[in-house]
């Protein structure tokens, strides 16, 4: 158990590191940009791995009750550090875009870090919550209260992150002012297609294959499906959903020939 964790503790911030020099010296990118575009690769590998384990976990359970996989908790684990290392990345990625603002004159004493951890907890506040939630409850969720069973449900949830590089290709072509171009277009495309069907209709897929496998009408799955389900699953939809809500509302601006910037869903 620790020994996964300690090696996602290496795994995650080791790559970062290691892609954050790897274009400073090859690309020669300033220490903003190189760290922006890091943060995203990392995200985005983190993404297929999830949704890799996801796909063969939920294709290996017959019965989506009871049958288990080894992959499960084992990726769990692993990961589980990964959230708490993107929360730190993303402050970097913040403090770069406010010294591209001018905002860095005074960079270095207490009162500006203090104003820029505030800043960065209020913008980011949603996307924060979420990894917090997700190492605070559901890996607790996930690891001690399954008792055994639900690896279908698990890994179904995994492959939410499938949409999670879309996300992340598109912040990179607004970085790099390639908005209008047709790669970002068709980026935008996929990012509503897979978050429509990986995230926002996961959750009632969830609730449906419970319903079916437990002979149980869908109408009384959240009286008798476990609480510690029943409680993500309310606090985690309607975030699903209203990401969905601005990613379209980014797409309509986009459509209409306006600049746009994608809000930002988990990654």
């Amino acid at each position: 158990m620790l020994a996964l964790m300690a090696a996602g503790s290496v795994f995650f911030p080791g790559l970062f590191l290691l892609s954050k020099q790897s274009l400073k010296h090859i690309m020669g990118w300033s220490d903003g940009d190189a760290a922006i575009v890091s943060t995203r690769f990392v995200s985005s590998l983190q993404a297929v791995l999830a949704s890799s384990a996801g796909l063969v976990i939920s294709s290996s359970c017959s019965d989506v009750l009871q049958d288990r996989h080894w992959l499960t908790d084992t990726y769990i684990l692993f990961a589980a550090p990964y959230f708490a290392f993107d929360i730190y990345a993303m402050f970097l990625c913040y403090l770069h875009k406010l010294q591209v603002k001018g905002h860095e004159g005074q960079e270095g004493g207490v009162g500006w870090k203090r104003a820029a951890v505030a800043g960065y907890l209020r913008r980011e506040k949603l996307l924060v919550l979420h990894h917090v939630f997700m190492v605070a409850f559901c890996c607790p969720a996930s690891l001690l209260w399954r008792k055994g069973s639900g690896d279908f449900f698990q890994g179904s949830l995994f492959l939410a992150e499938l949409s999670t590089p879309f996300v992340c290709l598109s912040k990179v072509l607004i970085q790099f002012q390639k908005e209008h171009t047709l790669l970002h277009r068709v980026n935008g495309l996929l990012l509503l297609l897979t978050f429509f069907f990986c995230r926002v209709l996961l959750f009632p897929y969830l609730y449906f294959s419970y319903s079916r496998s437990s002979s149980v009408p869908l109408y009384r799955v959240p009286l008798v499906a476990p609480w510690q389900c029943i409680l993500g699953a309310s606090l985690l939809w309607p975030l699903q959903l209203y990401w969905f809500t601005l990613i379209c509302r980014g797409a309509l601006r986009a459509t209409g020939g306006r600049s746009h910037r994608t809000p930002p869903p988990p990654e």
